[in-house]
């Protein structure tokens, strides 16, 4: 194995360590230098073999193929055979476009290069983003500010039944679990805020309803199979979360929910510009026993970073303006961005939120470029050569190389721009 090539990159990466107090509760994180394992940013290679080389035609749960995987690593006790089965997963990305993105179920728990031991894994295509890099980046903010259960990244190029099917990206399933969104078995909740899952676009769910006060569809991932008692008792406890939003309680707001983690994920949406917030689509909140509701996991960007909604079947359109803002220049108001729901921007009627969320952008924003887009680049340089491989078996209209640099100096101007934006909110009138 050779990692020299790397080892001077890495050595200037650093990330930020998961602070907590007492209480559990995740806050601001110092800078805690750290060099990862170069074994993370190598790609792997993953061959996929269905039983009787059936194909995968579906996303549903009935729909899985018995299938054995076969991993080959740069880091020989990453290698992995095992048995499991796999289908299709996404919605967009399963629907409109020809690589597409797999649900992998193991039949048995393991270690996932180097990823804690679970079954369930994804692969994402990763096809609309031209640099393959929108979701790594983005995970890699919100590892490093602290973000609790925060994805991973691992590349691997793929094989599906002697077919090669280009560089993916494997990570884990955003769900409950041990090694996972670690709440509790019992009184521990995950919920998404996500139109895709809500009440009017999936009425047969079973598992989902409006919100109390800001009517938002929220989808309940954990408990599994909940019942209309637990789907009420999950609907009122975030109804209060809600309550004191409404009210821009800053002092009610901090007993039910970590603020801390508001903000960085606010900051995170502002940032690469995901304007799925505004429907919202793929927004995670989880909530421990006797805990305080915490943002995240992070998930799905390769809508964000400008992409051009008015290509959204076909095009790979991104970084065309560094100057659009999801949450505006006064966010109270709506004024300048979308009209997210309130439950977004309600606490910027209130001084102290604001005060918070500007001093806390203070904090991050010269690490943007110098540690988490350094960060990125480790995975770019490794997955340079797969790439090329991946751009031949699914050529599009874009040039990687030329889609890396732009969103390079995307990030770099939106960095600058957002500085005088969030220097200029409103501080608040409460």
């Amino acid at each position: 194995m050779k990692y020299s090539n790397l080892f001077g990159l890495i050595c200037l990466s650093l990330f930020l360590a998961k602070c907590s107090d007492d209480s559990g509760t995740v806050g601001p994180c110092p800078i805690v230098p750290e060099v990862p394992s170069p074994s993370i940013y190598q790609v792997a290679r993953l061959t996929i073999d269905t039983e009787n080389g059936a194909p995968i035609v579906s996303k549903d749960k009935k729909d899985y193929v018995n299938c054995t995987l076969t991993i080959d690593s740069e880091k020989e006790e990453w290698d992995y055979t095992g048995t499991g089965r796999i289908r299709g997963r996404g919605n967009s990305t399963w629907l409109w476009y020809p690589k597409k993105p797999y649900r992998i179920k193991l039949n048995k728990k393991s270690e996932i290069l180097g990823l804690a031991t679970e079954k369930d894994w994804v692969l994402l295509a990763n096809y609309r983003d031209p640099t393959q890099m929108m979701n790594t980046f983005t995970f890699i903010v919100g590892e490093k500010l602290g973000l609790p259960y925060t994805n991973h990244s691992r590349y691997v190029e793929v094989t599906l039944n002697g077919d090669y099917i280009g560089l993916y990206q494997l990570t884990e399933q955003v769900e409950q679990g041990s090694s996972r969104v670690a709440v509790d078995d019992e009184q521990g909740m995950l919920i998404s805020l996500d139109a895709d899952d809500g009440p009017e676009l999936n009425p047969d769910g079973g598992d989902n309803f409006w919100s109390t006060v800001y009517k938002m569809p929220i989808c309940v991932k954990y408990p599994e199979d909940a019942t209309t008692n637990q789907l009420k008792a999950v609907q009122n406890d975030f109804a209060r979360l809600e309550q004191s939003i409404y009210e821009s309680n800053y002092e009610a707001t901090s007993k039910l929910m970590n603020i801390a983690s508001f903000i960085d994920y606010m900051l995170i949406q502002e940032l690469v510009y995901n304007v799925e917030v505004d429907a919202p689509r793929s927004i995670y909140m989880h909530k421990d026993k006797e805990g305080l509701w915490t943002m995240g996991p992070l998930w799905d960007f390769d809508a964000g970073f400008d992409f051009d909604w008015g290509t959204m079947y076909t095009g790979h359109n991104f970084f065309t303006s560094y100057r659009e803002l999801v949450l505006g220049t006064d966010p109270a108001s709506h004024i300048g961005g979308y009209y997210v729901p309130s439950f977004f921007t309600d606490l910027f009627k209130n001084k102290r939120f604001v005060s918070e969320y500007k001093a806390r952008w203070q904090t991050i924003r010269d690490k943007i470029m110098s540690d988490f887009w350094k960060e990125t680049n480790i995975f770019v340089t490794s997955c340079s050569e797969a790439m090329k491989r991946n751009a031949e078996r699914w050529p599009i209209d874009k040039d990687y190389q030329t889609e890396i640099s732009r969103m390079r100096q995307w990030l770099q101007q939106r960095t600058d721009y957002l500085d005088t934006v969030i220097k200029n909110y409103p501080s608040g009138t409460k």
